[in-house]
């Protein structure tokens, strides 16, 4: 039976694996942060199913002991300091977490079972940043435009660093923006469908927002976790863009979500200067022609279903009276 080893397993894309995994006949094992208050939430539905260890990507010996008590075959590096505009307010702690962190694992990794685990590392569309081409491709040079962004590209290339140096199995997935309803209500998406439900419910009466015409390539998380997946059952190690290939700007989403529920956006949203980030990343959009090549992925919720079914989750939750 194999087994896997997924550290941020209690945040949308971990929850998402878990299920998936399960689903393939997995022994599971997360790795969760010691902390006084514990933040299941999205796991709560699994924990008979999955087994949790303590350790942390700022600690090394706690890396090497909880690979030596699970003894994966397939390890995914989900964990990092995720949300952007945090990453300018914590730009030392986003590098420990979401570089360094990186290194720290798989150099467990590397000690102690270099050949028998395979490793993923959650890498991500902000390395593209400033883009220099449209759409964006593996190939595509890096040029990120926050701590997050180049915290990231420091992991993708440590990961690259440790294949070819060691001849170890680790990949990296260039995932464009996944969301699903289990996302945090800081990112844009989940902000505004949470909002949706709450102006709707008569709980809220405005929405406010920074750049509506930023864009981005935004797609199902469900549908994202399977091409981690795909990525560690082949025969070589590679690196893969998963994305959609469509664009949209964030007034679209605000648009459809709104129309959803039979509102007008307009007459709901503000422009507030604070949410504009100091340097935008304008336009997104991934070409996953390789992943779809290689792996056969392919996604299977639009973007039209992706936002309706976000706010038909959050009209629910604000009607069941939860926070």
């Amino acid at each position: 039976m194999p087994s896997a080893l997924i550290t941020g397993i209690t945040g949308q894309d971990g929850s998402y694996l878990a299920e998936l995994l399960l689903e393939k006949g997995y022994t599971v094992h997360g790795v969760v942060r010691r902390s006084s208050t514990e933040n299941f939430e999205r796991i709560m539905h699994l924990r008979d199913k999955i087994q949790l260890h303590q350790a942390d990507l700022l600690d090394q010996l706690s890396l090497i002991d909880v690979i030596k008590t699970t003894k994966p075959t397939e390890v995914y590096n989900l964990a990092a300091q995720s949300f952007v505009p945090t990453s300018w307010n914590q730009p030392v702690l986003t590098g420990e977490f979401t570089a360094l962190g990186v290194t720290r694992m798989l150099e467990a990794i590397r000690l102690l079972d270099p050949k028998g685990i395979r490793f993923y590392q959650a890498s991500s569309s902000e390395m593209f940043g400033k883009v220099v081409e449209v759409p964006q491709k593996e190939s595509t040079p890096l040029y990120p435009r926050s701590p997050y962004g180049v915290a990231k590209v420091y992991g993708h290339w440590i990961t690259i660093n440790y294949r070819e140096s060691y001849d170890m199995f680790c990949t990296s997935g260039i995932l464009f923006n996944h969301e699903s309803e289990r996302r945090g209500k800081e990112f844009v998406t989940r902000k505004v469908t949470d909002a949706v439900a709450r102006i709707k419910q008569g709980k809220q009466k405005v929405l406010k927002l920074g750049n509506l015409d930023s864009r981005r390539d935004w797609g199902f998380a469900g549908d994202y976790v399977e091409a981690m997946w795909l990525m560690l059952q082949q025969p070589e190690a590679d690196d893969y863009v998963v994305a959609t290939g469509e664009t949209h700007p964030v007034r679209e989403l605000v648009e459809i979500a709104f129309s959803h529920v039979g509102l007008n956006y307009q007459d709901h949203v503000e422009i507030d200067p604070a949410f504009f980030r100091p340097a935008e990343v304008d336009l997104l959009v991934g070409d996953p022609a390789k992943a779809k090549a290689k792996l056969g992925w392919t996604p299977k919720v639009n973007f039209q279903q992706l936002v309706a079914r976000m706010v038909d989750a959050d009209m629910k939750r604000v009607a069941d009276g939860a926070a």
